[in-house]
């Protein structure tokens, strides 16, 4: 338990680390304007891979497919800690995600080749906490990091991914030590084409997705991305029918119910969970002016929903095998912290409110995590618990990256017409317009870009004039406060957006089957240790 946990930790890790530490990263490497290619790298290799892993540990047995994943991870790690360009960390990134795809769908399968259902979802629900603890300790660690000039002898932010050498050994050596699981005996052909058509299905619509804010969504490779994409999931449902039990995803699972109706929900909840999470950090450092440290330690309330939610859930289901209703709980709990965040939440608000709407946004997400993973593991027989799992992992990573595109995408729309009308109103305030005349206040470089921003803004702002607010920390408070205005209700906007999509994933809960979780026949359990 303790090797698939530190396993699971590396990737949860890694996904906020890195975060609140890119911006320092690019500028150190000369490359700001490519900062955006080494988180999309990431997601699309960790993504594209989840399935990958999760048919050829069916076939070939999860240990070791999950010491493979350890290693390709760490040899990214330590490749990006030692990259000199952006187009090198790009490159790092995406070896990270190829072992990223597989470290925590793989821990989830595990769990449910060695333990039984009746103490599955406890343990489970320990699992999901990891993910709520490194989503604060990542900006913490990362902002600690990128704000060292040097942590023994090498530059402060290299160490956001060195510091998961120790971490992934320790994992390395305890599963090969300690983790034995029955023998493999089926031997199966490899899905070669299934992979290669979701791969040409997803890499444009992931990279379309994060990078078409910067293309514009109707530009010409957006729409060649869009086609391509088309064409490739297209050709992939076709490859999976004609491939039957050898498919990369058997599309025979989707005739259940209980597993067709996970999967969407983690999609959805994917969704709203990586867009809304992208929000309240930005809310508070952008708007409040936390810096990333500080923001990281006030989600801590966040962290503590996750895991009181998830060890509830996991020890009920333990106890009763009934799961639907943490489902209908956790999006309707999901749907009532977005809606309260998009009303409540304003640039005046007093810290305590996020504080509090992070305890239900983490409760929400621990009452439909981890559940619905048991759901999509039950609802298939033993030989597909690998597929079963990944298959939940690689619809949330989807949800994920959607979620966070569209949702940064909408803030930064809205932003940028709330910030003009902002300015307009405060231009007939006397207090912002005798700062906007007092002399000392145009002379302090801190407010150089501010007046920049003013002289931009007679025509209107555009997104691009947005794309970089650190400046909002140092700079005049009385100016400054319409722009964090406007922002503050960007935010609004889309976690008003994110509420009404939770609303869907509500209704879709009440389709499912209300029926007690079972164990699949466990005949391989029984099979002689590898």
């Amino acid at each position: 338990m303790t090797g698939l946990i530190l396993g699971m930790f590396l990737a949860s890790l890694d996904q906020t680390i890195v975060a609140t530490s890119i911006y320092t990263v690019a500028n150190d490497l000369d490359g700001l304007s490519l900062q955006a290619w080494a988180t999309t790298a990431y997601l699309i290799t960790s993504t594209v891979s989840t399935p990958l892993y999760g048919k050829l540990s069916d076939i070939f047995g999860r240990r070791p497919l999950y010491l493979v994943a350890i290693a390709v991870f760490l040899a990214g790690s330590l490749y990006a800690g030692s990259v000199h360009s952006m187009a090198e960390l790009a490159v790092a990134r995406g070896i990270q995600g190829l072992g990223a795809g597989g470290l925590m769908a793989l821990a989830l399968a595990i769990i449910g080749d060695i333990v039984p259902l009746a103490d599955r979802a406890k343990f489970q629900g320990y699992f999901m906490s990891v993910f709520g603890v490194s989503s604060v300790l990542g900006p913490v660690i990362g902002g600690a990091f990128a704000g060292a000039d040097q942590i023994l002898w090498i530059t402060g932010w290299r160490w956001v991914f060195f510091v998961n050498v120790p971490v992934g050994l320790a994992a390395l050596v305890t599963v090969f030590l300690f983790l034995h699981l029955p023998a493999r005996s089926e031997r199966q052909r490899i899905d070669y084409l299934g992979a290669a058509t979701i791969t040409a299905g997803l890499v444009p619509l992931l990279l379309v997705a994060e990078q078409g804010r910067g293309w514009g969504w109707t530009s010409a490779p957006s729409l060649a991305c869009y086609g391509i994409g088309a064409t490739g999931l297209a050709l992939f449902v076709l490859v999976e029918r004609r491939a039957g039990d050898y498919a990369l995803i058997p599309l025979r699972l989707f005739s259940s119910r209980q597993f067709t109706l996970s999967a969407l929900l983690n999609f959805l909840i994917g969704v709203g969970m990586f867009g809304a999470i992208a929000m309240l950090p930005m809310y508070l450092q952008l708007v409040q002016g936390l810096t990333p440290t500080q923001a990281g330690l006030l989600m801590i309330t966040f962290t503590l929903g996750i895991m009181s939610a998830s060890i509830i859930a996991g020890r009920t289901i333990s106890a009763t095998g009934i799961f639907k209703v943490f489902p209908m709980i956790g999006t309707l709990l999901l749907t009532g912290a977005s809606v309260t965040m998009g009303i409540v939440l304003t640039v005046d608000s007093p810290l305590w409110v996020p504080a509090v709407v992070a305890v239900f946004f983490g409760m929400g997400l621990g009452c439909c995590m981890q559940p619905l993973v048991l759901a999509m593991q039950t609802a298939v027989p033993l030989k597909d618990m690998g597929v079963g799992t990944s298959t939940a992992a690689f619809f949330r990573s989807m949800g994920g990256a959607v979620g966070t595109a569209v949702f940064i995408s909408m803030l930064f729309s809205l932003a940028a017409d709330k910030v003009g009308d902002a300015l307009k109103a405060a231009a007939a305030r006397p207090e912002f317009t005798q700062a906007l005349r007092d002399p000392s206040v145009r002379a302090d470089p801190a407010n150089r870009q501010l007046f920049d921003l003013f002289q931009g803004a007679s025509g209107g702002l555009s997104t691009d004039s947005l794309n970089d607010t650190s400046w909002l920390r140092n700079a005049d408070a009385v100016l400054t406060h319409p722009i964090k205005d406007g922002f503050s209700q960007g935010v609004d906007g889309v976690m008003l957006t994110a509420g009404a999509l939770m609303v869907v994933a509500f209704l879709v809960t009440l389709a499912l089957p209300n029926v007690r979780l079972q164990d699949p026949k466990a005949a391989m359990r029984r099979a002689p240790a590898e």
